[in-house]
C-alpha cells in the first residue's frame, strides 16, 4: 500500500495537519508531527526520548526550521501556528508530495525546478533521529540552513522558556545542549556530501499554538529554544544529514543507519509471510498494518529479566498497560509471524503477577505498580492459549502453568478490590466504590463514569474461557484437572443470569449496587468471540445481531447504544466531557475485530465478516498515517479521535483478518 498524497492534501493547511505521522524506536522513544510541518499537539517533535525505557518520554527535539536559498530566491520550508493567530511560515505551500516509506515519513518539497526531499527515521534501540535532506534535482546548487529547536520536557506538559538558559556548546560538526545541570546532554550534528558549517546558538521560540490541545481544553501555547544553526550548499544529489540523540555515541553514518532501517522493516515482512501462508494473498494496507505492529513492541528491563519486552498501549501519550498488552498480544505477534517475541512477552509479564492479579499500568519510574484490573490477568491466560495453539511449545506452558494455577486459586478465594467468585453461583464478581477495574475504567475527578461493580458479563465470559483453559493445560501437562471442571460446570450453567429476555441480548452488569444493567453495550460481543462461549447458538446469534443493529459503525462498536439517555455522540472539548463520553458511546476500534470473528461465527459468511474490516483500509490515510486510531465519534462521520496509533486497534485487526481467512 503506497500511502501517497500529493497538494490536494498538502496545500490545505486543516488536511495537512490533520494527518500525523509516528516513527518509533523500539525503546518507547518515538518522534511523531503533521504533515503540514507544523506543531499542534505537546507531543509532536522529532525526538521523544524514553530517557527510563520504555518511560521516561522527555520532549528533547521539537522541530527543525529549513530555509532554502535558490537562486537568490528564499524558500521557508516550515509552518508555524502562533498563539496571536498567525501562521509564519506556511511552508506546506511548497510541499508537493508526501509518502510513507514503510513507517519512514517523507516529504518533497518544490521550489521552482529544485526538489528537495526530506526523511524522517530513528534508530532500533537507540535514542537517535536522523533527518535527511536530499536535493533531488535542481538546475543550480542551493543553500540549506537548518535551525534546530529544543526542549527538555515531559512530553505531557508545555514550556514557558524565558528564564530558562540551556548550555549550548559547539563540536565537532555540531552542537552539545544540556538543558538543565544533571540532564542527559543532547548532541546535535550534522553530516553530509556538501560543504557544511554549524554555530551554537540560544534565542527563544515563543508561543508557539498548539491546535488539538486547544480543542482538547488543555494549555496550548508552548515555546522551544533555538539551539543550533547548520546550513551546507548542496548540488543535485547531494545530502544533509542531522542526527539528533541522547546516546552518548550516537552513529553519524546516515547511509548505514538507513540500511538498517529498511533491511529491518523488510525483515519483519518477510517473516510474516513465511510464518503465515495467507500473506501472500493479504491486501497492501495489512502488510501495513505489520510494519505498524512492531512500532508497539518495545524492551521492558525488569529484575531477573533484562531483556524484557512490553508493548506501549497507545501513541503518542500511552505506556504499557497490562490489560492493552495481553489483549495486543496476539495480533502483533503471533500473526505477524513472531512467537518468540510473545515468549519473551508473556514471560516478562508472568514475573509482575501478584495475589492473582497483573498491574493495570505499569508506572513511570519508582512509583508502584497499580494493581486494579479484574481482567487483565483472565486476557494474559488467554494470550497464553493462544501462543500454545500457535506454537504447541509445552516448555513454556509447563514455566507459566504455575502462575495460571495462582491466578485460579486467588480468584476463587478472593484477592484485590473485591474480585472473588462468589460462592452462590460460580461466577466473578469485582468492585469497589471509586475505583473502574474494567476497561471502561474512564473517571471525572473522583467520579467513576461507568462504575460496573458487580459481575460484569465480559469478566465472567474471560473467567469461563479461563477455567477452560486451564482445563485444556491440566489435560496436556498430566495435571489434575477436575477441580476447574467442577467450577467452569458451575459458572457456564449460571451465566444463564447474564440473559435479559425482554431485550434480546446480555445484561452489561448482573447484581450491581443498583440490580442488574440492561444497558446494551459492547462487553458482550466477548461471549461468542472467545474460543469458549457460555451462550447457546441462538442466543449467540441474537447477541451478535444486537450490537450490529445498535452499535456496530465503520470503525468499530459504540460503547453505548444511542438510545440510552447516557449516551454521547462525540468525544470532543475538555477533560471532562472527553472522558464523559470515553465509554458512553464512543467508538473503539479494537472492538471491531472480536465482532467481526462473533459474526462469521454465528452467519458463517467469511466474505461478509471480512468486509466489516475494510472500511479501516481508508482510515488508514487519515489521523496516524499508517497505524489505526484508539477511538472515534459514535455519530457519523465518525471522526477519529484520542490516540494517533493504538496497539489493540492495529492487533485485533490483524488478528480478525488472520481468522477470518479461511
Amino acid at each position: 500500500m503506497n500511502l501517497e498524497c500529493g497538494r490536494e492534501v498538502t496545500g490545505d493547511l486543516a488536511t495537512a495537519e490533520r494527518r500525523e505521522w509516528l516513527c518509533t524506536n523500539g525503546a518507547g522513544g518515538y518522534a511523531s508531527g503533521t504533515v503540514a510541518g507544523d506543531l499542534t499537539r505537546r507531543y509532536h517533535g522529532l525526538l521523544v526520548a524514553a530517557l527510563a525505557p520504555p518511560l521516561g518520554h522527555t520532549l528533547v527535539v521539537a522541530k527543525v526550521e529549513e530555509t532554502l536559498v535558490y537562486d537568490a530566491a528564499l524558500f521557508a520550508l516550515g509552518t508555524n501556528r502562533w498563539a496571536s493567530g498567525a501562521i509564519e511560515p506556511n511552508g506546506y505551500r511548497h510541499l508537493e508530495r508526501f509518502h510513507l516509506d514503510g513507517t519512514t515519513p517523507v516529504w518533497t518539497y518544490a521550489c521552482a525546478d529544485a526538489r528537495l526531499e526530506k526523511r524522517v527515521w530513528m534508530e532500533h534501540g537507540e535514542n537517535t533521529t536522523y533527518v535527511r535532506y536530499h536535493l533531488l534535482g535542481a538546475s543550480r546548487p542551493v543553500r540549506l540552513t537548518l535551525r534546530v529547536l529544543v526542549n527538555h520536557r515531559d512530553h505531557h506538559g508545555t514550556t514557558r522558556g524565558a528564564d530558562w538558559t540551556m548550555e549550548t556548546t559547539a563540536i565537532r560538526n555540531g552542537v552539545r545542549v544540556i538543558a538543565v545541570p544533571g540532564a542527559t546532554p543532547l548532541l546535535l550534528q550534522a553530516t553530509g556530501t556538501g560543504a557544511l558549517a554549524s554555530e551554537a546558538t540560544h534565542s527563544w521560540y515563543h508561543a508557539f499554538a498548539l491546535a488539538r490541545e486547544r480543542e482538547r481544553g488543555l494549555d496550548w501555547v508552548d515555546d522551544h529554544l533555538h539551539a543550533a544553526t547548520f546550513s551546507a550548499t548542496l548540488a543535485p544529489g547531494q545530502t544533509l544529514t542531522l542526527v539528533a540523540s541522547t546516546e552518548s555515541d550516537p552513529s553519524v553514518k546516515p547511509d548505514v543507519a538507513w540500511a538498517r532501517r529498511r533491511a529491518r522493516e523488510d525483515e519483519r515482512l518477510a517473516a510474516w509471510r513465511t510464518a503465515r501462508p495467507w500473506a501472500a494473498d493479504a491486501p497492501p494496507w495489512i502488510a501495513r498494518l505489520v510494519l505498524a505492529a512492531d512500532q508497539f513492541l518495545v524492551r521492558r528491563l525488569l529484575p531477573g529479566e533484562p531483556n524484557g519486552l512490553t508493548v506501549i498501549a497507545g501513541y503518542p501519550w500511552f505506556g504499557d498497560w497490562g490489560r492493552d498488552t495481553m489483549i495486543a498480544l496476539p495480533g502483533l505477534t503471533l500473526t505477524t509471524g513472531r512467537p518468540d517475541v510473545a515468549a519473551v512477552i508473556l514471560r516478562t509479564f508472568a514475573r509482575l503477577v501478584d495475589r492473582g492479579l497483573l498491574p493495570n499500568r505499569l508506572p513511570e519510574r519508582d512509583e508502584p505498580r497499580e494493581y486494579n484490573t479484574a481482567d487483565a490477568t483472565l486476557w494474559f491466560i488467554e494470550a497464553i492459549r493462544a501462543y500454545h495453539a500457535a506454537t504447541g511449545d509445552d516448555g513454556l506452558l509447563k514455566e507459566l502453568l504455575p502462575a495460571v494455577e495462582s491466578i485460579l486459586d486467588w480468584h476463587r478465594r478472593g484477592t484485590r478490590h473485591g474480585i472473588a467468585v462468589d460462592a452462590a453461583d460460580g461466577l466473578l464478581r469485582a468492585g469497589e466504590p471509586g475505583m473502574p477495574l474494567t476497561w471502561m475504567d474512564a473517571k471525572v475527578g473522583d467520579h467513576v463514569v461507568t462504575p460496573r461493580i458487580g459481575k460484569p458479563v465480559e469478566v465472567n465470559a474471560l473467567w469461563i474461557n479461563a477455567l477452560a483453559t486451564m482445563i485444556a493445560f491440566a489435560e496436556r501437562t498430566g495435571r489434575p484437572a477436575r477441580e476447574y471442571q467442577i467450577m467452569a460446570d458451575r459458572a457456564t450453567k449460571s451465566f444463564g443470569r447474564f440473559w435479559n429476555a425482554d431485550r434480546g441480548h446480555c445484561f452489561d452488569v448482573i447484581d450491581g449496587p443498583g440490580g442488574d444493567d440492561d444497558a446494551l453495550r459492547p462487553n458482550q460481543i466477548f461471549t461468542v468471540s472467545l474460543p469458549v462461549s457460555p451462550l447457546s447458538a441462538e442466543r449467540r446469534r441474537r447477541v451478535v445481531d444486537a450490537c450490529a443493529r445498535e452499535l456496530l459503525t465503520s470503525y468499530g462498536l459504540r460503547t453505548l447504544a444511542p438510545g440510552h439517555p447516557a449516551y454521547r455522540g462525540a468525544c470532543a472539548g475538555d477533560v471532562p466531557a472527553r472522558d464523559g463520553a470515553y465509554h458512553q458511546g464512543t467508538v473503539w476500534s479494537w472492538l471491531l475485530g472480536p465482532f467481526a470473528i462473533a459474526h462469521h461465527r454465528v452467519h458463517g459468511d467469511r466474505a461478509a465478516a471480512r468486509a466489516l474490516l475494510a472500511p479501516l483500509a481508508h482510515h488508514l490515510a487519515d489521523h496516524g498515517l499508517g497505524s489505526i486510531a484508539e477511538i472515534f465519534d459514535g455519530d457519523p462521520p465518525h471522526a477519529p479521535r484520542g490516540a494517533i496509533a493504538q496497539a489493540w486497534s492495529v492487533a485485533e485487526t490483524l488478528r480478525a483478518w488472520e481468522a477470518l481467512t479461511g
